[in-house]
């Protein structure tokens, strides 16, 4: 197995860690929460250029890579909607985008065909992390707050309003980028689910 895919796989390892800090409730778990999904998040960029850098593109790494991501980022979101920062309907919206599309991806490597992540498909991804990492840095603020009373009551749950606000207009934004990406995804490669 080359450096990329080890990357890949070691992004899919890291999730179950991420989604134990972010769900137990510790002393700035979520700083921890956080430093571990950047962690992952960096995985993704190297794996890739690594890849391209040196050759080492794979019909594996097509598609585990956007299988890790979705991974990462669905139990980032899921964790979110246990812990109140995140809308359940947003959630359905992406989890149905993702079905679909590595349905198509399944169909195609059935007729032995492997469909790459198109620009849309990174483009998602990317707004994804950015609202996680964004909502994640907020709590994080919110627990250094906790742990050394730096404003007052009031003010801290003003800024918790704004926070949880802010994560979800983040996350309906990423959102929105994943039903553009997972429709011209389907329209692109329609002519697999045409042929059966």
């Amino acid at each position: 197995m080359n450096l990329p895919n080890k990357l890949t796989i070691g992004r899919i390892l890291l999730v179950p860690i991420f989604v134990a800090v972010t769900l137990i409730n510790f002393p700035m778990h979520n700083a921890v929460a956080l430093i571990l999904f950047i962690a992952a998040s960096l995985t993704d960029m190297f794996d890739g250029k690594i890849a391209r850098k040196r050759n080492l593109i794979t019909d594996f790494g097509k598609f585990a890579d956007p299988l890790a991501d979705k991974i990462l980022v669905l139990a980032a979101f899921l964790c979110f909607v246990q812990n109140g920062l995140c809308d359940c309907i947003a959630v359905i919206i992406v989890l149905f985008r993702e079905f679909s599309v590595t349905s198509i991806r399944l169909i195609a490597a059935s007729k032995g065909n492997v469909v790459a992540a198109n620009m849309w498909g990174k483009v998602k991804t990317v707004t994804q992390m950015i609202a996680i990492i964004s909502i994640l840095l907020m709590q994080t603020f919110l627990d250094v707050n906790s742990l050394f009373g730096l404003l007052s009551a009031d003010i801290t749950s003003t800024l918790s309003t704004i926070f949880i606000l802010a994560g979800g207009a983040l996350i309906w934004i990423s959102t929105i980028f994943t039903i553009i990406s997972g429709v011209i995804y389907i329209k692109q490669n329609y002519h697999f689910i045409s042929d059966m």
